[in-house]
């Protein structure tokens, strides 16, 4: 088992239920992307997780504990988050951002200590963002900000991250960087990786593990080569794929489809 486990949880908004009675139990060390269409649950999952939101029922344990009753200190000493579309007040400087990633360490007057120094240093220059330390980041571009945001995850460091959409409003060169960044983490560092996203070659490409959600259930799990198959694509995205290779990294892709059942009356 991992450290980190949902276990028959249950989440509502609105006395609806959007997760009910579900089950993960994430890999450690590894990269776990979580797939599935829009509204179905997929951030809900990540955030519940994460302890950004309660659950209803059930529990989410790391490290053997109930998340919701650890101390928020003690939990950000454990893992980190990078939310959609995260917004920052104006006038910050990337330096200033970077170092609230230091948060759960400080004390007293929360002034930075010579660790806490060089561990944003280290984090800084482990995103090539360093050059720009004292610049806004609102004066950043999408990409630069997305490894801005990533740098203070890694200055708390823990050794899981949450990303939730990492590449949205990305172009696709940014989209790459991105996801080039977190594998390196991963794979130079043994960071846990859990991220939801939305394109289904890239979460197969940069990830271990693979979650398909559809209604706010898990269809599948398990490695990329036994999730992305016609019968998962059919369920959970209502699609008849066409299925290849990737020539470099030996893992599965689609390369075109066409929906199964079309929910339109045509023009």
């Amino acid at each position: 088992m991992g450290r980190l486990q949902g276990n028959h949880i249950t989440v509502s908004y609105d006395d609806h239920d959007i997760i009910k009675d579900l089950s993960v139990d994430i890999a450690d060390h590894k990269i776990t992307s979580i797939i599935g269409p829009n509204g179905c649950g997929k951030s809900t999952l990540l955030k519940a997780l994460a302890r950004i939101i309660n659950v209803k029922n059930g529990q989410v344990l790391l490290d053997g504990v109930n998340i919701h009753t650890s101390s928020t200190k003690e939990v950000a000493r454990k893992i980190a988050i990078l939310p959609q579309s995260p917004a920052v007040a104006d006038g910050l400087t990337v330096s200033e951002l970077v170092s609230y990633g230091r948060f759960p360490y400080q004390k007293g007057f929360g002034r930075l200590t010579k660790e806490d120094k060089e561990m944003i240093d280290w984090a800084l220059h482990a995103t090539g963002t360093y050059e720009f330390r004292n610049r806004p980041v609102n004066g950043l571009s999408g990409g630069q900000r997305q490894r801005v945001w990533i740098a203070m995850a890694l200055a708390q460091e823990t050794e899981i991250i949450f990303l939730d959409e990492p590449t949205t409003y990305l172009d696709i060169s940014h989209q790459l960087e991105i996801l080039e960044l977190v594998q390196s983490l991963n794979e130079e560092r043994g960071t846990t990786i859990i991220m939801v996203l939305h394109d289904i070659n890239q979460a197969i490409r940069f990830s271990d593990h693979i979650i398909a959600m559809k209604k706010g259930r898990i269809v599948t799990q398990g490695a990329t080569t036994d999730v992305l198959t016609h019968a998962v694509l059919e369920e959970v995205f209502n699609i008849n794929a066409e299925l290849s290779t990737d020539p470099r990294t030996g893992k599965p892709m689609f390369v075109t489809y066409d929906l199964l059942c079309k929910h339109y009356t045509r023009i």
